[in-house]
């Protein structure tokens, strides 16, 4: 079968894309130059130009990532999806994606932006440099350097998205997990200012390192292969061995709480790190100090976020609960949970904690510390799920970008869940797209005295934030930055 292409000029050439079921598709567009050799563990530098055109219309290598064998280095490049790429003026989005600061690839069909540009908008899915690349804390090397190619490719949609259809006076960055810790710290670097006009976060980790644990950890994973972190020590290893001796870190993890605190109850041995230069001052006390008062937020979680990773859990008993609940960093500490919630078991305790530690409160306190500063900002909750996961982490994504059917057991699940998911999936694209192009979502902001949340479940509502008990349990905990135990 034949493709319809479509060409279009950009600042390093041009690219020819293809039509896709009325959307116009760019894959593997480069937004920064390939980083090998002495600019492997660099900042990103300008792509290089090309002459004549230049085929998009596959999906560009992604960075080194576990599961699948790394194919060739050119892993800064983005995809875009726009209805109209002759219009002008459309609503931006720029997905940042999740994954554990471990993963991000375009081609995920989970996240593949051609609905959401049916709908109205044009949409960019850019890679960036994860796990040991981009995030690992190396003598010789910038910090956060996952965080400078998001830079990296927000200029490049400053520079470029007009040629699309897109707006660059209206984007909003959207990311989910990872994804969305990237997007706060990004909303407190100095660097990202003017760059982004809006922001959705979507369960927002509350994990950020010191250069002191991310040094420690960094040492562990380079021990792995007999290496120290330094670029001159690891500039020519083979980045498959790098993600093969995180992967083997990342299974010590629950085994290192005596060294690495509360970073050892995560899934990932990765995190921003506030190192004072790229990323100054972790999110919540520099949003609350009016950090991005110019940029509306809509900020959501599920209900049940660590549902999926609970699976990977064995039992636990009642001692074993409270030692968690206390080295955790903020903690409440184990006597408030098992006031608050007295019927859960030892099992349902540690998920609920987890759930609130990880993801519930980081998100709740992100946007009280917003308001605070001046920001205008919305909350949401989804509470719809279906199977024994219920509404789980990444299911709103899904969602959002119309992908809930692909592998997920909803089929299974039955028509009535099918026609549940369909509907709420069309109300929660619709009032995103909404926040992106108008910078109101259609409900009250979220503020101390309503807590206006929006609901999301089989008869969507807006109320008080609904997670009410979890909520009085973390009210005077701040969350900062994760540091080895002293």
């Amino acid at each position: 079968m034949q493709i319809m292409t479509i060409q279009v000029r950009i600042s390093a050439g041009t690219v020819r894309g293809g039509w896709d079921d009325g959307v116009a598709v760019f894959r593997g567009v480069p937004f920064a130059a390939a980083p090998v050799g002495p600019h492997r563990f660099a900042a990103p530098r300008p792509p290089v130009p090309w002459e004549g055109v230049r085929d998009v219309t596959a999906f560009g290598p992604p960075p080194p990532q576990p599961g699948r064998r790394t194919a060739g280095d050119d892993w800064l490049n983005l995809a875009v999806w726009t209805p109209s790429p002759g219009r002008t003026g459309l609503p931006v989005l720029v997905w940042i994606s999740g994954g554990g600061y471990l993963r991000c690839n375009t081609a995920n069909p989970h996240l593949d932006g051609a609905t959401l540009a049916r709908a109205g908008a044009v949409v960019v899915s850019a890679h960036y440099r994860s796990g040991f690349e981009g995030f690992a804390h190396l003598d010789g090397a910038p910090d956060n350097r996952a965080l400078l190619d998001q830079l990296a490719a927000l200029r490049w949609v400053r520079d470029n998205i007009t040629a699309f259809g897109g707006d660059p006076a209206n984007v909003t960055v959207l990311g989910q997990s990872a994804g969305a810790g990237s997007i706060a710290a990004l909303l407190v670097m100095p660097a990202a200012t003017g760059l982004f006009h809006r922001a959705i976060l979507q369960s927002i980790p509350g994990t950020y390192f010191t250069p002191d644990l991310a040094t420690d950890i960094a040492t562990e994973i380079s021990a792995e292969l007999g290496r120290s972190p330094r670029v001159d020590a690891l500039a020519e290893v083979p980045p498959d061995d790098l993600v093969e001796a995180s992967l083997t870190v990342t299974a010590r993890l629950p085994r290192r709480a005596h060294r690495w605190g509360a970073a050892a109850h995560t899934p990932t041995p990765f995190s921003p790190v506030v190192d004072g230069d790229v990323l100054p001052v972790a999110p919540w006390a520099a949003l609350g100090d009016g950090a991005a008062r110019d940029v509306e937020l809509l900020i959501g979680h599920t209900r049940d976020e660590f549902s999926l990773l609970a699976t990977r859990l064995g039992d636990i008993g009642d001692a074993e609960v409270d030692t968690l609940i206390t080295g955790l960093t903020p903690t409440p500490g184990p006597r408030r949970y098992r006031a608050t919630y007295p019927s859960l078991s030892p099992r349902e305790l540690r998920e609920t904690a987890l759930s609130d530690w990880l993801f519930r409160m980081p998100a709740l306190h992100l946007a009280e510390a917003a308001h605070a500063g001046g920001a205008r900002v919305w909350l949401y909750e989804l509470c719809w799920g279906f199977g024994t996961p219920g509404a789980s982490h990444t299911l709103d994504t899904l969602l959002l970008f119309g992908t809930t059917h692909i592998d997920t057991g909803l089929t299974e699940a039955g028509p009535d869940a099918m026609a549940q998911a369909r509907q709420l999936s069309e109300l929660i694209r619709f009032e995103h797209l909404s926040f992106a192009a108008t910078g109101d979502p259609g409900w009250a902001r979220h503020g101390p005295h309503g807590r206006a949340t929006r609901v999301y479940d089989t008869v969507p509502t807006v109320v008080e934030y609904p997670e009410k008990r979890s909520r009085m349990i973390w009210r005077d905990q701040r969350f900062g930055i994760l540091d080895l135990p002293r």
